[in-house]
């Protein structure tokens, strides 16, 4: 549909994702323009005094994903910078209240919103020193992190660390329902108005609800008690976001904010209720410029979740392998639990479902708990072995990964790590690039 005085929407995301893409397909549904800003196409100067963007766009919808990379001042200031010349859905000083969990927490409490009690230290002494005030199970979380990556269910013996890696983490107050199944809500809020809710269960062997995880999820919309959605609105207002998935859960006492979310997805909420929030981002974007909207269209486009490819992605991008790091067949990796950090050399094996640490490396940073029990079977043979399997963040070339990784004896070979494609599949991989030129490699397992 053609409009009067189309507007261009610029959407700044450097990575591929289906909410980036239906948002600039929403866009041009309403019968504006859009630009995709991201590496191949994306530059800013200061000419003679005169500052330049380009692409040009008149309005940006921020979707920079800065909790899973190592450096998210790098692009966090890249998004800064572009604020300062145009309006920015999502500005970037309210996605650093919301990116790091503690700021969150602060900010909502200082507006009056509840949340669960939480201890961040500076100093692991410190830290250990009030455990006992979060009773016989806690939440251990990483300040920055995503998809439930970086957060641990502790018990009152199980030492903590002011840091997991190189970020910061914090003790928690679990909230949860007694016999029952562990659940939390996910609040989807733009401009203010709540656009639908889900419920978000957890798998079987977890209690974390992220849909990325495996959790499930349902409808929530129609059961929303308006306490609830007041607090999701209150909490997106409170971080300043104009668009955030808000993440609620009940106890006896009533409502708390566990999280809110900059950049929530879109596919586990579209699949609970049948609704995208795309086209309400984009009506949001386009009326910022100065654009007008056919709400009734909106109605219409939010019962599709079209991550279809948009007309504004940039030609060199048509391989999604081009956009992906390059990792070697060794590798010095850094891996984290709740006990500590260790810098170890890894194996890359794209034949290996699931990444494998060593015992005593395991024990060394505090990788667990166990959740379950895993058949593996011998490259070299046709017997299959049980393996326990735990949690663990592997940071990789600069970027952080949660995966829940077997443990095996390794004393014996060469390498106490190997990375499988669950870390693997976010790579190229490169067999002539290794970390360790002179050793050499001896057979390896793989999953079933």
């Amino acid at each position: 549909m053609a409009v009067a005085d189309p507007v261009t929407v610029g959407v700044l995301s450097l990575h591929t994702s289906k909410e980036t893409k239906a948002i600039l397909n929403a866009v041009e549904a309403l019968g504006h323009e859009t630009e995709w800003l991201r590496a191949e196409n994306t530059s800013i100067s200061i000419d003679g005094g005169t500052v330049v963007l380009e692409p040009d766009v008149d309005v940006i919808a921020n979707r920079m994903l800065l909790s899973n990379t190592e450096q998210p001042a790098e692009e966090l200031g890249l998004a800064n910078t572009f604020a300062q010349l145009l309006p920015m859905l999502n500005e970037p000083a309210s996605v650093l209240t919301a990116m790091h969990k503690l700021s969150t927490a602060t900010t909502l409490a200082a507006n009056d919103v509840q949340v669960p009690d939480v201890t961040l230290a500076l100093h692991s002494d410190k830290l250990n020193a009030v455990r006992d005030r979060y009773g016989e199970e806690a939440v251990y979380k990483t300040a920055i992190g995503t998809h439930g990556g970086g957060t641990w269910k502790v018990g009152p013996d199980d030492p903590v660390n002011a840091k997991v890696g190189n970020r910061y983490a914090f003790l928690q107050e679990l909230i949860d329902r007694d016999d029952e199944r562990h659940r939390d809500i996910r609040v989807y809020v733009v401009g203010g108005e709540v656009i639908s809710a889900m419920y978000r269960y957890a798998p079987d062997n977890d209690w974390r609800t992220n849909v990325a995880l495996g959790g499930s999820v349902e409808n929530a919309t129609e059961d929303l008690p308006e306490e609830a959605r007041e607090m999701a609105r209150r909490a997106a207002d409170s971080t300043g976001l104009d668009y955030a998935g808000v993440d609620l859960v009940e106890s006896d006492d009533g409502w708390f904010v566990l999280e809110v979310n900059p950049t929530a997805g879109f596919k586990g909420l579209y699949e609970a209720t049948g609704i995208s929030p795309a086209p309400m981002i984009a009506e949001l974007a386009i009326e910022a410029a100065g654009g007008e909207v056919d709400t009734d269209r909106v109605d219409e486009l939010s019962a599709v979740l079209d991550d279809s490819q948009p007309t504004a992605r940039p030609p060199q991008t048509i391989q999604d392998n081009s956009e992906r790091s390059i990792i070697g067949y060794t590798e010095e990796v850094v891996l984290s639990g709740t006990s500590g950090s260790k810098s170890v050399l890894s194996k890359s094996d794209t034949g290996a479902t699931r990444t494998s640490i060593d015992t005593s490396l395991a024990a060394d940073i505090g990788a667990g708990p166990i959740k379950s029990i895993t058949r593996v079977r011998s490259g070299s043979s046709k017997t299959t072995k049980s393996r326990p399997v735990v949690d663990v963040v592997v940071g990789v070339g600069g970027n952080q990964h949660t995966v829940t990784a077997s443990v095996e004896d390794r004393s014996h070979m060469d390498y106490p790590v190997i990375l499988g494609r669950d870390i693997l599949g976010n790579y190229q991989v490169d067999v002539s690039r290794r970390a360790d030129a002179d050793m050499e490699d001896m057979p390896e397992e793989e999953e079933e």
